[in-house]
């Protein structure tokens, strides 16, 4: 009985450590909820990666648009501060985890990518924002 409390407790210790999230410098997918929380808690730079043409179509509150396939994409990124955390989002995820990629490889501390982007925020029934 004894072996098999410590073998449980050595496979719970493990799991645990393994499912540790958002280790510096990593990049951690995470649903709308999640992103409403983190962007009530935490001094958040929020990045819409769309192109200025799908952001008329609607945006995430407090949101700045860097298109991701915009030529000076790689500049505007360095402009943002890599010690803060930072959310980014497009229209379902593809081109946001390339950004989160690349933001990783630039040394940025805290990313987070909306997991199904703006689609699965809408579809959650969070704001989005229109211009005027």
């Amino acid at each position: 009985m004894k072996s098999y409390l410590a073998i449980l407790f050595v496979v719970a210790t493990v799991f645990s450590y393994s499912c540790k999230s958002n280790v510096d410098g990593e990049i951690q997918i995470i649903t709308a909820e999640e992103m409403q929380e983190l962007s009530q808690l935490e001094d958040v730079q929020l990045v819409d990666v769309r192109t200025p043409e799908e952001r008329k179509e609607g945006y995430i509150a407090n949101s700045q648009n860097i298109d991701y396939l915009s030529p000076n994409f790689d500049e505007e990124i360095e402009k943002l501060d890599k010690s803060k955390p930072v959310i980014v989002y497009c229209k379902s995820r593809n081109r946001s985890a390339k950004c989160a990629a690349k933001m990783k490889d630039a040394g940025f501390v805290k990313i987070y990518d909306l997991d199904g982007g703006i689609a699965k925020w809408k579809y959650k029934g969070f704001e989005i924002k229109s211009n005027p």
